[in-house]
């Protein structure tokens, strides 16, 4: 049987399948060429959140440096000839994006915005709002549930303006279209009301990828849909159209909304900074405008309230000077419905499905859904393995894609069966947007996503279907032949052709791999790997343990330096994460993005006064340790960010940032914290299904002044000891203990260490750093894997790890000795 599911799957994940399902249709030119010509840099990248932001073409940008290097443009509100260029480009630029949506400056006017949310609130503010009075009923803002949050947004200004928000599920809109409910009076005809409404839908869903009807905007305009045909009105449509646009046409006389948001980024990649709202002229004139910049105006009075705005719409509603330097439908489809198919049908060897899949319908026409796949990965029993969790692997495969709610918790309530209650309590158990809790009481609070642009591969789809069944797959993997039939008789027109030619193939034991790449043990080993014991003692422990190891770093993501007795200081270890390294933009580096950090040996020499840095190939550096008092008047004053604290810093000399330039092989510099930067405070603390919060003052540490670990919760599945030493210095702990029972530490509240006291604050969520040798600096992804397996695909918060705190004990010497 195993055999049988093996060859079945192979042959689903080979290019003939593919090109059977998606009836590929090619592109004018090779995508291979377009490939090694303008993506060079994604070589080894599987990038699959093109929703999020897609790649630019190198060319782009090639061409925009050599347009602004030979050409002169200025203020387009001047009338030199250098602004006269800037005002005809741009209005050049006006009438190609209009061209490209199939409409003309007669019936559409751009507004350059910074992107599709300036967009969105440039409408919000200046939508002609009324209350509700004695004769007339007031504005109402309706929104789709299923809309982006910046849309939801709309309803703060709405509402203070005395309109009323209504949110509408897309099923509610449906049904009034299929019942074909009559309004009576159009949008664009003669009515006793016109009290002005607006409603609010998204062409494409940024969550599932779902398209709605575009016809909506004809419908809700002339009141035939719900909620416009309940409500007399005038009413205006807005189509969010910034998802939609990336891999898909939008023709504006086949559905002539009233405003259209985008942003450029998701279709060009380049610039990031630069959005348009697209606004319909019969609706324009109904636009008031309360603030006035420069250029807005035709003519005003410092002296009194008077203002007269400018004739044309772009300029009224382009507050100063316009960014003027900022100035593929079938193939993507085609990939994401192949993956979409493989996925939803793919199962552990028990028969169990892999995945729980949120779309609506399936992926039969490139009309009806977008390039954008939506699920959460389910364990051989069943369980939802935490979004976060797949994120910390795909990474470690160099697989980007994006996870959570993204910004459009409707949707996420909606497919995840989350209720408005169950929303409010885990924002009260802590959970935000954008953090790892993934799981509360067994519940997801998100999914992950992956979405395909015009410059992705078949290759990408292999690659991310490979780190699914290597990493997620009880082996060997099964497929569920009747829904795999099902999809396979929705067969779909063009596609696109990504003209790739490697395949995925089913190794003797069942897993999943790519002919170029080595696949990992189909049972972890890595030495360190852990298990979880029998219930423990909740208290301390009543015997003598002992404290083995002291380790500090002195400079943050670079080597372990070992003492024997150390002073603690008001942020922990005296020293202990004091400097960091920063690129030429300031930002710190660490051995995700840098592992040659780990080669740097940071020591700090107490008598001497100094830091002393070493590293192969390198002379030593010493860098003093200068009196806090003297630091600010010698050194240069700078700030930087950790864990998304602002902190202030000074900086150590051109000397240091040569000696680090060179062995880095970038632009670097050493800084240190400033002795007037007090970071800490009321600092949110993971714990697991509570948080906590940490009042200690902090270092240049991601969470708490200290880490420990436990020498006997290191053991492989079978409890024989591995080699500690390599774990120990992967997993980067402060402390080292040797305690009697495998995780015991996880219930402590507090220990003592001499004549130290400690509270315990949390457990330390593991990331890709424990991945990197600290000898070498070579990459595994082996410990992370390891991990996840002992744990049944936890990896954080990891519990050989405490967070802990130190009451005030400034002064005290820490020596390696037996605690209690």
């Amino acid at each position: 049987a195993a055999i049988t599911y093996a060859m079945e799957f192979r042959n689903l994940c080979s290019l003939e399948t593919f090109r059977d399902i998606c009836s590929p249709s090619g592109y004018s030119e090779n995508l291979e060429d377009v490939i090694k010509n303008e993506f060079t840099r994604i070589k080894g990248v599987t990038y699959l959140d093109h929703a999020g932001a897609t790649l630019y073409p190198e060319s782009a940008v090639r061409e925009f440096c050599l347009d602004i290097s030979k050409n002169v443009y200025g203020n387009p509100h001047s009338h030199n000839p250098s602004s006269t260029l800037t005002h005809d480009t741009v209005d050049r630029v006006r009438y190609r994006i209009l061209q490209h949506f199939n409409t003309t400056p007669e019936e559409y006017s751009v507004i350059f915005t910074s992107g599709s949310t300036a967009g969105l609130k440039l409408v919000s503010e200046a939508f002609p709002w009324s209350a509700p009075t004695a004769t007339e009923p007031g504005s109402l803002f309706c929104y789709l549930t299923d809309n982006h949050t910046s849309v939801v947004g709309i309803r703060g200004p709405a509402s203070a303006q005395g309109a009323l928000p209504i949110p509408v599920s897309p099923s509610e809109v449906e049904g009034r279209a299929r019942a074909g409910v009559e309004g009576v009076g159009g949008h664009d005809g003669p009515a006793a009301c016109q009290t002005p409404h607006l409603f609010c839908y998204p062409a494409q869903s940024n969550f599932s990828g779902r398209k709605y009807p575009l016809g909506h905007v004809r419908g809700i305009r002339a009141r035939r849909l719900y909620p416009a045909c309940d409500h007399p009105g005038r009413w205006f449509v807005l189509l969010d159209a910034a998802a939609h646009v990336g891999c898909s046409p939008l023709d504006l006389q086949s559905c002539a909304a009233d405003f259209v948001p985008l942003s450029f980024y998701k279709m060009f990649g380049f610039p990031t900074g630069l959005g348009a709202l697209l606004v319909r002229n019969q609706a324009a004139a109904r636009l008031k405008k309360c603030y006035f910049g420069g250029g807005t105006a035709a003519g005003y009075l410092a002296g009194e309230d008077y203002f007269v705005p400018t004739a044309n719409v772009c300029d009224r509603f382009e507050d100063g000077s316009v960014s003027f330097l900022d100035i593929i439908e079938p193939h993507a489809f085609g990939l994401a419905r192949y993956t979409h198919m493989l996925l939803s049908s793919l199962c552990h060897g028990n028969g169990h499905p892999v995945a729980q899949m949120y779309t609506q319908g399936q992926f039969d026409s490139p009309d009806t859904q977008g390039a954008i796949l939506n699920f959460n990965l389910l364990d051989c029993r069943g369980h939802i393995i935490g979004y976060s969790q797949v994120d910390k692997l795909a990474s470690l495969y160099n697989i980007h894609l994006r996870t959570g709610c993204f910004c459009n918790t409707g949707a996420c309530q909606h497919f995840l069966d989350i209720t408005d209650q169950e929303v409010k309590n885990n924002l009260k158990a802590g959970h935000v947007c954008g953090d790892s809790i993934d799981l509360v009481d067994g519940k997801p609070t998100g999914s992950v996503r992956v979405s395909f642009g015009y410059m992705s591969t078949f290759d990408d789809c292999q690659t991310f279907l490979s780190f699914v069944v290597d990493c997620f797959v009880e082996k060997p993997p099964r497929v569920d032949r009747v829904r795999l039939e099902n999809l396979r008789q929705t067969k779909t027109g063009p596609c696109g052709n990504s003209h790739q030619k490697r395949s995925i193939k089913l190794s003797a034991n069942g897993g999943i791999k790519q002919e170029v790449e080595t696949r990992r043990p189909a049972e972890p080993s890595l030495e360190g790997c852990v298990r979880p014991s029998s219930a423990v003692d909740t208290t301390l422990p009543k015997n003598p343990y002992t404290l083995t190891h002291i380790y500090i770093y002195p400079v943050k993501s670079c080597a372990a330096f070992e003492v024997c007795d150390w002073p603690l200081g008001a942020s922990g270890l005296l020293f202990d994460r004091s400097w960091m390294v920063v690129n030429g933009h300031g930002v710190c580096l660490s051995q995700k993005r840098e592992p040659r950090l780990c080669q740097i040996l940071p020591r700090v020499e107490l008598p001497l006064g100094q830091l002393s840095l070493s590293a192969p190939g390198m002379e030593n550096l010493s860098v003093p340790l200068e009196s806090a008092a003297t630091l600010k008047t010698i050194q240069r004053v700078c700030q930087s960010k950790v864990c998304g604290d602002r902190v202030e810093t000074v900086d150590s000399g051109d000397e240091a940032a040569t000696w680090l330039s060179d062995f880095l092989g970038q632009p670097c510099r050493l800084i240190r914290q400033s002795p007037d930067s007090i970071r800490g405070g009321q600092k949110r603390l993971n714990t697991g299904k509570t948080t906590k919060t940490s009042t200690a003052v902090l270092s240049l540490v991601n969470e708490a002044q200290y880490l420990l670990i436990n020498q006997a919760s290191e053991s492989s599945e079978d409890g024989q000891p591995l080699e500690r030493q390599d774990l120990i210095s992967r997993f980067r702990a402060n402390l080292v203990i040797a305690g009697v029972e495998p995780f015991e530490e996880d219930s402590w509240s507090q220990l003592i260490i001499g004549n130290a006291q400690f509270l315990v604050g949390g457990r330390c969520g593991r990331c890709q750093m424990i991945c990197v040798d600290q000898d070498t600096g070579a990459k595994s992804k082996a410990p992370l894997l390891a991990l996840s397996a002992c744990r049944s695909g936890k990896v954080g918060p990891n519990r050989p790890y405490l967070i802990i705190q130190p009451r005030a004990q400034c002064g005290v010497h820490l020596q390696t000795m037996a605690f209690a």
